[in-house]
């Protein structure tokens, strides 16, 4: 595939994910609305999605269920998302920072994105 094409499939691909995973997020209104934010904070509007880049890649090697497909590639990048969560909070490696902007335990505290990344993997 030419480097062109690539960049349009990639750029499809997560524009895709992104309304995928914004359609599966509940609601910021959605009780528990502080929970419902922190988690689509984190997991929204940002990243290069590699992970459900390649489930997609690999689906269209031979006849994939489009429903399946979403899931495996939402499953995928939540467990990510979560990971990057947990692995920011104080215990770990502190950071303050990801993708750009304050991490969830900096925006929201340590217990909100505890368990926003908790709620994640779920």
């Amino acid at each position: 595939m030419p480097t062109n094409e690539l960049k349009t499939w990639q750029a499809q691909a997560q524009a895709q994910t992104e309304l995928l995973l914004a359609r599966l997020m509940p609601s910021e209104n959605q009780l528990p609305q502080s929970l419902h934010e922190t988690m689509r904070y984190a997991a929204l509007d940002g990243g290069k999605r590699l992970r459900p880049l390649l489930v997609l890649a690999a689906s269209e090697l031979g006849e994939a269920v489009p429903d399946a497909v979403e899931a495996a590639m939402a499953a995928i990048e939540l467990i990510h998302v979560y990971s990057l969560v947990h692995d920011d909070m104080p215990a770990m490696d502190n950071d303050s920072l990801r993708r750009g902007r304050p991490t969830c335990h900096i925006r929201y505290g340590e217990a909100a994105a505890l368990l926003a990344g908790d709620a994640l993997q779920t």
